[in-house]
């Protein structure tokens, strides 16, 4: 498989050859919902926490006597069965991440690249880099691109003023290469990545 290498300017400057097996291999919808579980998974903060008897106000002291009042026997007024009582079994902070494995993660991302392949959404640039920080000239790189809506820009090393260009640009985000994500590419309309990009990828998910 060989895909077009363009410039800044979306003019031909030369072209890539790919591996088929990374690039054109099926589309294993499964493996990108794993990964994504996953991911979403381990962005949960997890902070939320209910009181258990041992956390609300109240006094620790028995309201009444054991036995003689014809009454149920109480020890406490923080009792869940009491209104302002405790709560049972509430949440507590926890963390939800899960281990995933590093083949489930490669073979995502590969699914994730062989759909933008098969879409025709993956753009392959000679470099990404900006002479200004500048929003409106990323914007209008992207324009001349042909790239609209949500995007992923990848490199292999990260171009601070192209980074500060976009910041402001809703829906796109540059990443480096070695931590792309298949939730990334799934979540985009298009991928852009350099030629370095690319053939790191290539190496990483053969």
């Amino acid at each position: 498989m060989q895909f077009d290498v363009v410039n800044s300017e979306n003019e031909k400057v030369g072209s890539v050859d790919v591996n088929d097996e990374v690039f054109g291999g099926r589309v294993n919808t499964d493996l990108i919902w794993e990964s994504v579980v996953h991911e979403n998974a381990a962005a949960r903060r997890g902070t939320h926490q209910t009181k258990n008897r041992a956390n609300v106000s109240g006094s620790g002291k028995k309201p009444w006597r054991q036995k003689g009042t014809g009454r149920a026997r109480v020890g406490s007024i923080r009792n869940p069965l009491w209104r302002h009582g405790g709560t049972v079994f509430g949440p507590q902070p926890r963390g939800y991440d899960f281990a995933l494995p590093r083949r489930v993660k490669r073979g995502a991302l590969r699914a994730a690249l062989a759909q933008k392949v098969k879409e025709g959404t993956l753009v392959v640039v000679d470099a990404l880099a900006a002479d200004e920080v500048k929003t409106k000239a990323a914007v209008e790189l992207l324009a001349r691109l042909g790239v609209t809506g949500k995007a992923v820009l990848v490199d292999v090393a990260l171009d601070d003023k192209l980074a500060l260009s976009i910041r402001n640009i809703p829906g796109v985000e540059l990443v480096q290469s070695g931590r792309l994500t298949a939730r990334q590419v799934a979540d985009a309309r298009h991928v852009v990545a350099t030629k370095g990009a690319l053939e790191k990828l290539q190496d990483a998910l053969a």
